[in-house]
């Protein structure tokens, strides 16, 4: 007997999830654990993950998750769970393997919805685990979690308030490592959504101006407005959004007299995880080997 696979968890999953209204991630996995494995011998229910985590457990809050990317499930609101209609058609078919997920449309928007747009149509390298080395194993697991981690910091930030959304982009840059931040009237702006300070003194401006949107492209009269309202005293802007900027938008913003950065959605949330904002570390690994110096003496 072994554990099962974290793809092996998908059904168990949403037919627990048909009973429930919506219930914690948590919840769900042990009623999933109590429901389906609790027949495994006490140290397979027992085993640990190296970072010291029920691996059983662990691997149902991934199956929920690689759920969520298909849109099988979905969260209504923090910390809860809820079957989706996909889901329940799924459970009505009686199946639904890892090669069902992965060829499934919204699956695949998802996981290249944060990729650059030189590689925006490519998707995660299939690992041969016989022939990998156990480095590569890691860097494509890291890979596939980082890639979930923007996926959802992206869709995070599209549902929060746009005059929070504005304050994010400010916590950013000041991250960064430029300087205090000062956030403009939420009504009368021009177009201005903070202001960064790059020196002590304030003698050298950005301007910034941050738009949180779904699907909608920034357009070039956008950019126009946004450089219109830049006052004389500054020649810098960054331009932020959650979506992407069209052709002529991006024209426009290179051809200005004006320095413009254009930061898109994916762009954002890489920096995001880079500089970690709205994200946090979760688990620290260690890798180690031989220390040779050690053993010259000998």
């Amino acid at each position: 007997m072994e554990l099962p696979k974290y793809h092996e968890t998908f059904m168990p999953i949403l037919d627990t999830l048909s009973t429930i209204e919506s219930i914690s991630s948590r919840e769900l996995a042990i009623k999933v654990r109590d429901k389906y494995y609790s027949g495994l011998p006490k140290e397979l229910l027992d085993k640990k993950t190296s970072t010291g985590a029920n691996t059983l457990i662990d691997r149902i809050l991934w199956g929920k998750s690689y759920l969520k990317m298909g849109k099988f499930v979905f969260y209504p609101n923090r910390g809860m769970v809820q079957i989706g209609e996909k889901g329940k058609q799924a459970l009505a078919s009686g199946k639904l393997l890892l090669s069902d997920l992965q060829n499934d449309p919204d699956f695949i928007q998802h996981r290249s919805s944060v990729k650059s747009k030189k590689d925006d149509k490519a998707e995660l390298e299939t690992v041969d685990v016989d022939n990998a080395s156990p480095q590569d194993l890691i860097d494509t697991g890291f890979e596939t979690i980082e890639i979930e981690v923007k996926t959802d910091l992206l869709d995070k930030l599209k549902e929060i308030d746009p005059y929070f959304f504005e304050k994010v982009i400010l916590i950013l840059l000041k991250r960064m490592g430029y300087g205090d931040f000062i956030e403009t009237s939420k009504s009368g702006d021009g177009g201005i959504d903070g202001i960064i300070n790059e020196d002590k003194l304030g003698l050298e401006k950005i301007y910034t101006q941050a738009k949180r949107y779904n699907e909608n492209k920034v357009r070039e009269k956008d950019i126009r407005n946004f450089i219109g309202a830049m006052s004389g005293d500054t020649s810098k802007g960054v331009f932020i959004t959650t979506s992407t900027f069209d052709d002529s938008a991006i024209k426009k913003a290179r051809e200005a007299h004006h320095s413009i950065i254009l930061i898109d959605g994916p762009k954002l949330v890489d920096l995001m995880h880079q500089y970690n904002v709205g994200v946090q570390v979760k688990t620290t690994y260690e890798v180690k080997e031989i220390d040779y110096d050690f053993f010259e003496g000998e």
